[in-house]
């Protein structure tokens, strides 16, 4: 996909700041999260310079969007209200967002859990409670992501 290919329809912030929906030419509508386009910005910031410099933002549960720039005539800049607004949201990126959400969040809470980033509950007794409890948080918390 090409830049030239993709072009949005519609770019629209919902009330809550909590939403961006983005419609583009070929019919396809997406509704992203605040928390998604935070953690997965394209700044350097999140993403580095190489794979290896690649942040796990952790935290961004309740990040709103405060503002939606527009970038010349290929992206838009989104402004977090935790003053994040150094990623260049361009049209393709945020298709290959909206096309891959799931595959995408679920690889950054599987990131959060490995880097022990995850909210802990009880301690737990053993290394197989361990695994059980914070897979059943993971599912937990993707539900409550996914469905709202």
């Amino acid at each position: 996909m090409t830049e030239s290919k993709v072009w949005p329809t519609e770019i629209k912030l919902k009330k809550d700041r909590r939403m961006l929906t983005v419609a583009f030419d070929d019919g396809t509508s997406y509704d992203l999260p605040a928390e998604s386009l935070r953690v997965l910005s394209p700044s350097a910031e999140v993403q580095g310079h190489s794979p290896d410099q690649k942040k796990t933002v952790p935290g961004k549960k309740n990040v709103t969007i405060m503002n939606v720039e527009p970038v010349g005539n290929y992206a838009v800049k989104l402004v977090f209200d935790d003053m994040h607004d150094t990623g260049l949201y361009t049209w393709i990126y945020l298709k290959e967002l909206g096309e891959n959400h799931d595959a995408l969040f679920g690889a950054y809470l599987d990131d959060l859990a490995a880097a022990n980033m995850l909210a802990r509950a009880e301690p737990r007794p053993g290394r197989a409670g361990q695994v059980r409890r914070l897979r059943q948080r993971q599912l937990r918390l993707r539900q409550l992501i996914l469905n709202g």
